[in-house]
């Protein structure tokens, strides 16, 4: 699930930009916490598009370190790597608006996890 929820993030930054642009010039640690797995994508992938909007930073590189539960709730640790965003450097693809939780799943099985998620554009 940790590689799941890595990929989920980087499809999320390819949909803003071109990932392939960006270099890992900062390192930062996310920590994201729900009660259950999907609300756990949903916070995950909340808290780096407010990385986006609130401080312009576009990231490459997830490392989900941690997926665990802690009494009632799920908790996920990360580091990400990218740098301040550069309309010019990296592309401008498409507007998030905000991450949905209409139809997202998770969805396990013995060799892998599939996430799905929508994306208000």
């Amino acid at each position: 699930m940790k590689e799941a929820f890595g990929y989920a993030a980087a499809a999320l930054f390819d949909t803003i930009c071109n990932v392939s642009t960006v270099s890992s010039k900062i390192t930062e640690e996310i920590h994201a916490e729900a009660p259950n797995d999907i609300m756990l994508l949903y916070n995950w992938l909340e808290a780096l598009l407010l990385k986006f909007e609130l401080e312009s930073k576009v990231f490459s590189r997830f490392d989900v370190s941690e997926i665990s539960r802690r009494g009632n709730s799920l908790v996920l640790n990360a580091h990400v790597s990218g740098e301040t965003y550069d309309k010019k450097r990296h592309g401008a693809k498409v507007e998030v608006k905000a991450v949905t939780l209409h139809k997202m799943e998770i969805l396990p099985s013995s060799h892998l996890t599939v996430v799905r998620f929508i994306l208000d554009l």
